[in-house]
């Protein structure tokens, strides 16, 4: 407990330490501290995120090093090790620095891909005449929830069954939703081109 406490007044001290500098040395600790029994990496690769995210560097939590991490995992438990051991705090700041560049170049490379592929799907929607309005937003929906029903589309747009049946339907012919399940009823339905760019 103590040197959870020690970490958390850390955290919140006014230091002159640039904030990923303090965020990486701030992982670092945790994991070295390892305080629960499970979910130790899953918390500490949270923190990162989200004491970024209070520090105002990030406006969202869109910043998850799990990947690169995963990636070099024998790499990421040397450094942590190479620290713990040697106190190499620079090779440590180093692979974790890096690790805040890649994947902040992957988020910047999907985030032009999600806008190219907005646009794409705005301008194929507009050519649907008196259902562009409602088509444009259930497709501005399904940026937030990628995974819908046809009883989905009625709740979100206040329209009826075969309206929103024939309005999903559309999206289908366009290849912006596709079937999921096979039923003729109940159907699933996914918006793959999204979902894919998370893959």
């Amino acid at each position: 407990m103590d040197l959870i406490g020690n970490l958390e007044e850390y955290l919140h001290s006014a230091t002159h330490t640039p904030i990923l500098i303090k965020t990486g040395l701030m992982h670092a600790q945790f994991e070295t501290i390892h305080p629960f029994l499970d979910g130790n990496g899953r918390i500490g690769r949270l923190l990162i995120t989200f004491y970024l995210c209070q520090q105002q560097v990030l406006r969202k939590p869109l910043l998850y090093l799990s990947e690169f991490l995963k990636r070099n995992r024998q790499t990421y438990y040397d450094r942590l090790n190479s620290l713990r051991d040697k106190d190499d705090i620079e090779g440590w700041l180093e692979f974790f620095l890096q690790g805040i560049i890649e994947t902040s170049e992957k988020a910047v490379d999907t985030a032009r891909k999600i806008i190219k592929l907005r646009d794409y799907g705005v301008n194929q929607i507009s050519k649907l005449g008196r259902s562009t309005e409602k088509g444009v937003s259930l497709y501005n929906y399904l940026f937030r929830t990628p995974i819908i029903r046809v009883k989905d589309a009625e709740r979100i747009l206040g329209i009826k069954n075969p309206n929103a049946l024939a309005l999903v339907s559309k999206l289908v012919d366009l290849g912006i939703l596709r079937e999921l399940t096979g039923f003729k009823r109940n159907r699933v339905f996914s918006f793959a081109d999204y979902v894919s760019l998370f893959e």
